[in-house]
C-alpha cells in the first residue's frame, strides 16, 4: 500500500530515520493534518484518528470540512497542445473537459 485511505482522505506514508517514526500528512487539502506511529498498525490508527478529530472539529465550528480531489483541478499547457486537444475533441465530437478525462483515464490504466 502506498497511501493511507479512510473516509475518502488519503495520507502518505513516510519514515524519519533519525526519529525511527513512521509519519505523514493528508493529500489534497489546505489544511496541514499529520500523524505518526512506531509500527504500520499504530500510524494507521493515529490516521484515522486525525481525520475523525478533523471532522468533529469541522461539525462543532459549523464549517464544511475540506474534500481530498474534489474532481476538477487547472492545468497549464503549451498554447499549441491546447488547440490540438481542443480540435481533436472537437473532431470527436467531446468536449474538452471528456476528452482530457479519457486521456489521463488512459494513461492511468497502462500504469495498472
Amino acid at each position: 500500500m502506498k497511501y493511507l485511505d479512510y473516509k475518502g482522505y488519503n495520507g502518505t506514508i513516510e519514515y524519519s530515520e533519525e526519529d525511527s517514526l513512521l509519519f505523514g500528512k493528508i493529500l489534497g487539502i489546505r489544511g496541514l493534518i499529520s500523524y505518526e506511529g512506531n509500527t504500520g498498525k499504530d500510524l494507521e490508527i493515529d490516521f484515522k484518528e486525525a481525520i475523525d478529530a478533523y471532522l468533529a472539529d469541522c461539525k462543532s465550528d459549523g464549517i464544511k470540512p475540506e474534500k481530498s480531489f474534489k474532481g476538477s483541478f487547472n492545468v497549464r499547457i503549451s498554447s499549441a497542445l491546447h488547440q490540438k486537444a481542443a480540435l481533436l475533441a472537437m473532431e470527436s465530437k467531446v468536449s474538452l473537459n471528456t476528452f482530457v478525462a479519457e486521456s489521463i483515464r488512459s494513461r492511468l490504466m497502462k500504469e495498472i
